[in-house]
């Protein structure tokens, strides 16, 4: 069966609000559902498995409705943006989503397939707007889903900007954002991968981010997960292949009353090629900030450019400045080849003025490199706060001693820090161990929701268990 005509939405049940129809290849076209009076057009119940849905305008979950997506949905959002400002299509969730793919069947979130190609992974000019959850969205669930080729800028009359959440002309859409405090969001067994912006951005929300592959995220600033105030997370056994800037960014930026203290929990991930694609210092594989708690602990970082950064420590519980002293940033493994990165970061622009780098031309090296934003030792601030050394007992590379783990698939040494693209057939269990990943009972290493877990659409779903060991397989 093939499809030869874009649809402004093929759905499949007449519930759905929006009405399908079989195309045969002697059937050269489908009827299409009026829009709604904003140009939109609406979304609920279920769209069976294998159904292929071709969206040209903004795609609404309503308030108060529900859209379940099963195992081999293709989703194809077009690349022409709608209306005169040709503004990037959004995937709106007012009301909840359950996309429920399986490993044999994931649903795809994509563009048309002869638009998938190399040269338009970061062309905004063949993006959508991805997955916007506003603040009435209760609970989502994103599971075995492959959600790609987002992006786009922001601009006036993009519904996101609209609703305050971003601005027009300054913001890039992420691939997954939510807004709600109170809200409940799974995103597991699913891959993140090509688009212009952050993989997941989340303004709020209870959340468990476990079991992904995040690929090739950011072009210019950004990371694969990033989380600010009214979120409790927790972020486990995930691989982030060269983000362009973290893997991990973890804020509290804008907690007010309204909006509680961030809460992120982040253990067992493998973070490679981390910061290489941004100029300057910043980047690098984990960046703390703006009074979040943050606890980081038994992740490995492989080939990234800098170690864990923690900006305005010596202030540390300012909600505008430096993290929550109670954070443990600690007990990780950083990893570096032996050979230098093909990427060598020895000057940048700030400004206009060329600022002599560093030489920074191997992993190790940057681990190693005087950064203003590495806190390498106890102190005490001057209203007499114990603050706790970052990585005090990590693993860090230096040259030498590398600490390789010698994956059972990754060409570590030849592997290329400005490469986006991820290959199904790496296989990133370390065949050698090393002591020193934490394995005791301390509170800051309990996931928010291992025991109780989160309700979504019915099922509770619960965070990985501590692995004691670094990164996200363990070895053998």
């Amino acid at each position: 069966m093939r499809l030869k005509h874009y649809l402004y939405a093929v759905a499949m049940m007449a519930t759905l609000g929006v009405t399908t129809t079989a195309c045969d290849d002697d059937n050269e076209s489908t009827p299409v559902p009026p829009p709604t009076d904003d140009g939109t057009m609406t979304a609920s119940g279920v769209w069976p498995a294998d159904t292929v849905v071709y969206v040209d305008r903004h795609l609404v979950v309503p308030e108060g409705s529900s859209l379940t997506i099963e195992e081999g949905a293709t989703i194809i959002f077009t690349t022409g943006g709608t209306g005169t400002n040709h503004v990037p299509v959004e995937f709106i969730v007012r009301g909840n989503l359950y996309c429920k793919g399986t490993a044999e069947k994931p649903i795809l979130m994509t563009i048309p397939e002869d638009e998938r190609t190399t040269a338009n992974i970061h062309n905004a000019d063949h993006e959508w707007g991805g997955i916007v959850a506003y603040a009435s969205c209760e609970e989502m669930l994103i599971d075995h889903t492959v959600i790609e080729y987002t992006g786009g800028e922001v601009v006036q009359g993009s519904p996101a900007a609209s609703a305050g959440y971003y601005t027009a002309g300054d913001d890039i859409y992420p691939q997954i954002t939510t807004n709600n405090p109170n809200g409940r969001y799974v995103v597991t067994n699913s891959v993140i991968r090509y688009g212009q912006s952050d993989g997941i951005y989340m303004m709020g929300g209870r959340g468990i981010i476990a079991g992904n592959i995040f690929a090739g995220n950011g072009y210019d600033g950004e990371e694969a997960v990033n989380v600010k105030s009214g979120c409790i997370v927790d972020v486990a056994r995930n691989i982030m292949y060269s983000p362009n800037t973290n893997g991990l960014k973890l804020s509290s930026d804008g907690q007010s009353e309204n909006r509680y203290q961030a809460e992120v929990t982040a253990y067992n991930n493998t973070i490679l090629n981390a910061g290489w694609r941004r100029d300057g210092e910043k980047g690098g594989c984990v960046y703390v900030e703006n009074n979040v708690l943050a606890n980081v602990f038994n992740n490995m970082m492989v080939n990234c450019k800098y170690r864990a950064q923690v900006p305005s420590w010596d202030d540390p519980n300012n909600p505008e400045e430096g993290f929550d002293t109670r954070s443990v940033i600690d007990y990780n493994c950083y990893v570096s080849a032996s050979t230098p990165s093909d990427l060598i970061i020895t000057e940048w622009e700030d400004d206009g003025e060329i600022i002599p780098g560093q030489g920074i031309d191997y992993a190790w090296r940057g681990y190693n490199y005087d950064h203003e934003d590495y806190h390498i030792a106890e102190s005490t601030a001057e209203d007499g706060t114990v603050i706790p050394a970052v990585d005090g007992n990590s693993l860090i590379a230096t040259e030498g001693n590398y600490y390789n783990p010698q994956f059972r698939n990754y060409d570590l040494e030849g592997a290329s820090m400005r490469n986006v693209i991820y290959n199904d057939s790496w296989d990133f269990t370390p065949t050698v161990a090393f002591n020193g990943a934490y394995s005791g009972n301390e509170a800051f290493a309990q996931p928010h929701f291992a025991t109780n877990g989160l309700s979504v659409g019915g099922q509770t779903y619960t965070s990985p268990a501590v692995g004691a060991w670094f990164g996200c397989n363990q070895p053998q």
